[in-house]
């Protein structure tokens, strides 16, 4: 009697938890949604359709000569020859503003100094990571933090470093110091 009773609550908890899966998945799919959206507008320089609509492999000039980058320009490193599309080689060593979802290095920390930029909600370096033109290892200026919220997108603004690094989280195309890190507005 008491098996069967075991059995009916450890049912129950794989019901429970398949919920709990499910609902973050959708929660997931709806953010990768939005990432998908952010990631077509700065690829594209504004809102499509819009007179300020560029061509997607152009990158967009700021003002302040914060240069906007999306991720299909980033994808333009092939991370197997190193060969670069020349409007990204243009990008080493510039300011550079790439929106993304933070990933902390360290398990559940609140802020940090380091952390890697992908470009969709839940991408992670446990599961098959994105491949290596599009994670950006970040590295803050020193002294400054950055609050860690992978839920939510973020614009990174730093000086963009072209170059494949190997280390304990996998191969990352690229790496920015960054200056400041801020939340999502198109």
């Amino acid at each position: 009697m008491i098996a069967a009773e075991d059995q009916r609550n450890e049912r129950f908890l794989m019901i429970a938890a398949s919920r709990k899966l499910l609902f973050a998945s959708a929660a997931v799919l709806s953010a990768s949604a939005a990432v998908l959206a952010l990631t077509t507008v700065a690829d594209a320089g504004g809102v499509p359709g819009s007179a300020t609509e560029r061509p997607v492999d152009a990158p967009a000039v700021a003002q302040d000569t914060t240069i906007e980058v999306g991720w299909r320009l980033l994808a333009k490193l092939n991370y197997r020859t190193g060969e670069k599309a020349k409007e990204l080689a243009e990008l080493e060593g510039k300011m550079v503003k790439v929106p993304g979802f933070t990933v902390p290095l360290e398990d559940w920390a609140a802020s940090a100094t380091e952390f890697l930029l992908v470009p969709y909600v839940g991408a992670c370096i446990h599961t098959p990571p994105p491949p290596p033109n599009q994670l950006v290892y970040i590295e803050m200026d020193e002294g400054k933090r950055a609050k860690m919220d992978g839920w939510n997108p973020v614009w990174v603004e730093g000086v963009l470093k072209i170059e494949m690094t190997e280390s304990v989280y996998g191969h990352v195309g690229f790496t920015i110091t960054g200056q400041k890190v801020y939340p999502y507005e198109s």
